[in-house]
């Protein structure tokens, strides 16, 4: 038996999974710049790991709906995943005090291992 839900489910894991070697790559590659731009690089990428934990939670969390539910949780856990993301990168740079271009290499690098995963989806 087909099972949607299961299939959504590791699909959303596994892009997380390549969302945080993304991060973890981008974090190493900014290391010789010191320590405050790897964690900058970090919080960039851990921003985007966060809010695609929450969409996930949000849009696969409340199992069989009727379709306008669905989509309703699909919207609302995409505004929410970029929420996180936002309220996170505005703390490191205004509370951290991390530098910002890390930080948005970070989370462009994230962004683009999502895509990649799931455009890789075998």
């Amino acid at each position: 038996m087909h099972d949607p839900l299961s299939a959504g489910r590791r699909l959303a894991s596994r892009a997380i999974a390549w969302q945080f070697g993304a991060m973890a790559l981008a974090a190493l590659a900014f290391y010789p710049l010191g320590a405050s731009h790897a964690l900058a690089a970090a919080v960039g990428g851990g921003a985007t790991v966060a809010g695609s934990l929450v969409a996930a939670r949000m849009a696969l969390g409340g199992g069989v709906q009727p379709a306008g539910m669905v989509v309703g949780r699909l919207l609302a856990g995409v505004i929410f995943k970029w929420v996180v993301v936002l309220a996170v990168l505005g703390l490191g740079m205004a509370w951290w005090r991390l530098p910002p271009l890390p930080m948005l290499v970070g989370l462009l690098a994230a962004t683009l291992a999502f895509v990649l995963a799931n455009l890789l989806k075998r």
